[in-house]
C-alpha cells in the first residue's frame, strides 16, 4: 500500500537513532522525547490552498527538521508515518 498525500502536505517516517549521555549511559529511542528529525517518504502535489498558491520546497529523500508536536501519525503495514504541511517543517538538513 502507497500513502498519496494531497495538496500541500507531506508524508515523512521519523529517524530514531540512539543517544548516549555524557556519563556513557545508551538510550534507545523510545527512552527519549519524540525526535524532531524525519526523511521526507512522499509529496503532496501543492497547489491553491486556502486561497494561496503553495510551492513544494521539499522532495522525496529530504532530510528534515519539523516541529515538535507537527503532524497525524499513521500506522501502515507494520511502519509508523507522519502526516504534516509543508509549513511544519522548519529546515532541510544538507550533507
Amino acid at each position: 500500500m502507497n500513502i498519496k498525500p494531497l495538496a500541500d502536505r507531506v508524508v515523512i517516517k521519523m529517524v530514531e537513532s540512539e543517544e548516549t549521555t555524557k556519563s556513557g549511559i545508551v538510550l534507545p529511542g523510545n527512552a527519549k522525547e519524540k525526535p524532531q528529525y524525519a526523511e521526507v517518504v512522499e509529496v503532496g502535489p501543492g497547489g491553491v490552498v486556502d486561497g494561496k498558491e503553495i510551492k513544494m520546497e521539499v522532495k522525496k529523500g529530504d532530510k528534515v527538521i519539523i516541529s515538535k508536536y507537527a503532524g497525524t501519525e499513521v500506522k501502515l503495514d507494520g511502519v509508523e508515518y507522519t502526516i504534516l504541511r509543508q509549513s511544519d517543517i522548519l529546515a532541510k538538513i544538507d550533507k
